[in-house]
């Protein structure tokens, strides 16, 4: 099973949601798009999130870190330019893989 680090956007909220999974990625969209997270998650505030970005990992391990730093980057702008830039993308995945 595969590992992914993924970037969903909402027109109704005009915001993005940084996440991770190890398991199917089309599945956990729709479970965001569904609530099944609970209804305190942010995720739940609306259901037309769509995959804006993903970044296939080499393990759980390396999609936990990526998420982290694009979250640490706290910048809209910057996951605009991880869409816009894949020299920006190769960057960050290199960054964030394990030692």
């Amino acid at each position: 099973m595969s590992s992914h680090t993924y970037i969903l956007y909402s027109t109704t909220l005009n915001k993005f949601y940084i996440g991770a999974c190890h398991e199917d990625l089309d599945q956990r969209i729709e479970n965001h798009n569904a609530g099944a997270y609970g209804s305190k998650s942010f995720t739940s505030n609306t259901k037309d999130w769509v995959l804006f970005l993903k970044f296939d990992c080499d393990d759980y391990a390396h999609a936990i870190r990526l998420e982290r730093k694009i979250k640490s980057m706290r910048s809209s702008v910057y996951i605009r330019n991880l869409a816009k830039y894949a020299e920006l993308q190769d960057k960050i995945f290199k960054e964030t893989r394990g030692t």
